[in-house]
């Protein structure tokens, strides 16, 4: 039997295409125990995820984590859930509609925009073999992860290069690692931040901005993983951006899993503390995530606002992720442009690379 996927019936003459493929981390199906149980077995088996040896960790996750952590996981997600499915998923579809139309203003007409998940649906595997069977040859991968983790953004690009290992006429790879410090993606969050104070104001006094990071494993940093330098650079050229001062700001870091350390400090102790040494309002941004999920609603905008209040602050605001503001959608095109350049995406473009003649090319439904 051969080791490699069969390959979709050759079509002499069609032109190549490009394709760009968001990337997620992913979501359940529903927000019910079975669909959680599902996802998280898929989701934390994943050695970049947990770095346990196996023998180890596989007792541990089917015997007492996916008997005991999904019934909770689905209460959670069911706070979020929308009639459309999971709100992480939904804004992906939403951002890759919109990437699609933005390109293709800027005349990228022969260039396909796609998306896929990391864990549940629709796969990295078989979103590539999708669109390789309808003639892409060229693909851009671009994880919706600014900082670059081993756990996110190397554990996407993983996927897909075991997809090429079973490939027999393998399509050309490019990736975005991160854009942590890409003066679009900056920009939006930063204009969020702004029109949030034009709503609610900017107080001086007894106020901080807390950037909430999706937390990792502390080990991870003593191992080379560079996440928690980017969280930092993010934070800093973001502070200033807004033109903050240092004390009018903190990083840190939520979503913690287990009893080992991971990087600190802490988001829900750092609310509390806040609170208790005066400060009366905080606003909460979660700059990792452009797109707005459980970790979001959920874990900041519903479980932090009671710590802060709790512990004796008086007023706590979470400012929505970027989702589909247009200044995101704008930085998200100039990042894929750049990583395009020299791949032909238009239909012109393409006739050429192909080396066809006008005529030839016109009558394959080029523009030349």
């Amino acid at each position: 039997m051969s080791p490699f996927l069969s390959e979709p019936a050759w079509r002499h003459g069609a032109p190549a295409r490009t394709a760009v493929v968001l990337i997620n981390l992913g979501t359940p199906e529903a927000p019910t125990p079975a669909a959680l149980k599902t996802y998280l077995r898929e989701f934390l088996s994943d050695p970049r995820v947990v770095e346990i040896p196996r023998a180890v960790w596989w007792p541990i996750l089917n015997g007492v984590i996916l008997n005991t952590r999904p019934a909770k996981s689905a209460e959670k997600y069911a706070t979020v859930w929308t009639p459309e499915g999971s709100p992480l998923k939904v804004h992906t579809e939403r951002q890759t509609k919109l990437l699609k139309g933005r390109l293709g203003a800027a005349g990228h007409r022969n260039l396909v925009v796609d998306y896929a998940m990391r864990y549940g649906q629709p796969s990295i595997p078989a979103t590539l073999a999708r669109l390789k069977a309808e003639g892409c040859t060229r693909f851009l991968l671009v994880p919706l992860y600014p900082q670059y983790a081993a756990s996110t953004s190397a554990t996407a690009f993983d996927a897909a290069y075991r997809w090429l290992t079973t490939t027999r006429n393998q399509p050309e790879l490019r990736v975005l690692r991160s854009f942590c410090d890409d003066p679009g993606y900056i920009a939006a969050l930063a204009a969020g931040i702004r029109e949030h104070w034009m709503r609610n104001g900017r107080p001086d006094d007894g106020y901080r901005l807390l950037m909430s990071f999706h937390g990792v494993p502390r080990f991870t940093l003593d191992k080379g993983d560079p996440y928690h330098c980017e969280c930092q650079k993010t934070g800093r050229l973001l502070a200033e951006a807004l033109a903050l001062r240092p004390d009018q700001y903190r990083i840190t870091f939520q979503s913690r899993f287990g009893r080992a350390e991971w990087l600190q400090p802490y988001t829900a102790p750092t609310l509390q503390a806040l609170a208790r040494e005066g400060v009366r309002r905080v606003d909460v941004i979660c700059p990792g995530f452009v797109g707005d999920c459980l970790e979001t609603l959920e874990e900041i905008a519903i479980e932090g606002k009671s710590d802060f209040l709790a512990a004796g602050g008086k007023e706590y605001h979470y400012i929505p992720a970027l989702n589909e503001r247009d200044d995101w959608i704008a930085a998200l095109a100039a990042l894929v442009e750049a990583q395009l350049g020299g791949w032909p995406t238009r239909e012109a473009a393409d006739a050429t690379a192909l080396g066809l003649s006008a005529t030839r090319a016109k009558a394959l439904g080029a523009t030349v």
